[in-house]
């Protein structure tokens, strides 16, 4: 039997294909469909690995909310002593519903609102990742209106190449992200003497979906260079905020586990005479993409010239990574069938042809059949939209043999509620 993306919590008993304990044909049976289902044994054990990684450091371990942002998760995370790394004031505010509390909460992210500044402010952030010279004479502004100070870490773009795909690589000079290297020992000289603002650290993130280590100790020894050029100007940087981005196994990527990627990037710390410093990371894929799933349900098997289409009830709204990124996720029946497989292009019903899957996939699949999605924990349901007027999925959260329904499908009334005939 082939190994599953996500196993061992997603493993084949018989022909059934289960997440933990639970059949996932039985799950989008009493659930509906299409359903997005989780693994609680999966976060932990994705967690735990970067907890023992960072045992004996003074650190704090930043769930980037990006990736999923349903409040179970977050509860989950927040009760497990990570803090969160956030992009805009909704995430935010979700954080706090979950029940984290802001001095645990890095707020990055290259377009803050002036009146998300003034939310995180009053709610009591613990950092700024500063991303241009227009964000930290905007923040230095609000600071003073609003009669505090903001601590602030610049987030440097190194110019490294993470080798990932382009539209989630950001450590390049082509990106929209973070300030150049060589311009944020100036950039960090200003910070230093603006009203209203308090130098903190300094942050650097290169991408996304990072399967390798190399990209990581280059960028790494890039911000070290910058650390110690910038505290020669007398400016101290107590904390180092060494991002995220590791991958996960969508097919055959072979991504370090993050106890490795972790314990390299310490060592390279201590070797540069860094070890005194904090330590923030900020993953979020690798604590759940491989933890989601996505069951679905095949509504029209079409034989047509030159393909065969499945067409199932789960669109690009609801997973658009393939669509975006060209993304491969594997997909699986979940009851197998003793019957032939034959060659279909898994597509939604939406009314693109950018709408699909999975192409060339070998299946034994009827109309009726439930598939499966696997590495759907990470940049999906967080992406998801009502194209076409489509509710949002549910979704379910298992642990062992129970399921609890931690977000409720989207109605047509949900849907109508905001708007007005005018």
């Amino acid at each position: 039997m082939k190994k599953l993306p996500g196993a061992p919590f997603v493993a084949r008993r018989g022909a059934e294909l289960c997440l933990e304990g639970v059949p996932l044909d039985r799950l989008g049976a009493d659930f509906g469909t299409p359903v997005f289902a989780y693994s609680g044994g999966a976060i932990a054990a994705a967690l735990t690995a970067y907890q023992r990684a960072l045992q004996g450091r003074r650190h704090l371990l930043c769930y980037a909310v990006k990736a999923n942002s349903n409040l179970a998760l977050l509860r989950r995370f927040a009760t497990n002593g990570c803090g969160f790394d956030i992009v805009s004031g909704g995430e935010l505010q979700r954080v706090l519903e979950a029940g984290a509390t802001a001095d645990r909460v890095v707020f990055s992210g290259v377009g803050k609102s002036r009146a998300e500044m003034v939310l995180a402010l009053h709610s009591g952030v613990r950092c700024f990742n500063v991303e241009s010279d227009s964000e930290l004479s905007l923040l230095s502004d609000v600071a003073v209106a609003e009669g505090m100070t903001a601590a602030v870490s610049l987030r440097v773009n190194p110019d490294v190449d993470p080798r990932t795909h382009p539209y989630i690589s950001t450590g390049l000079r082509g990106n929209k992200f973070g300030i150049a290297h060589d311009q944020a020992v100036a950039t960090y000289r200003r910070a230093a003497s603006m009203p209203g603002i308090r130098v903190a650290g300094i942050d650097c993130h290169i991408g996304s979906q990072i399967t390798t280590i190399e990209p990581y100790l280059e960028a790494l020894d890039r911000l070290l260079d910058l650390v110690e050029a910038v505290e020669r100007e007398g400016i101290a940087l107590h904390h180092l905020d060494l991002g995220g981005g590791l991958g996960i196994i969508y097919t055959d990527e072979e991504p370090p586990d993050p106890g490795v990627l972790i314990a390299a990037m310490l060592a390279r710390i201590d070797q540069r005479g860094h070890g005194h410093r904090e330590i923030l990371v900020e993953p979020g894929r690798s604590l759940v993409g491989n933890a989601g799933v996505l069951v679905t349900t095949a509504l029209v098997l079409k034989k047509g010239q030159e393909r065969n289409f499945c067409v199932v009830d789960a669109a690009m709204n609801d997973l658009i990574r393939p669509a975006l990124y060209d993304a491969w996720m594997a997909i699986e029946p979940c009851l197998l069938r003793s019957e032939p497989a034959a060659t279909w292009d898994v597509v939604g019903p939406i009314c693109e042809s950018g709408d699909w899957l999975g192409r060339d996939r070998e299946l034994a699949v009827r109309e009726g059949d439930r598939l499966t999605v696997l590495s759907a924990g990470a940049y999906a349901m967080s992406m998801a939209s009502n194209y076409n007027s489509r509710g949002r999925a549910a979704e379910v959260l298992v642990e062992g043999d129970r399921t609890t329904l931690i977000r409720r499908r989207e109605t047509i009334d949900d849907l109508l509620a905001p708007e007005r005939l005018g």
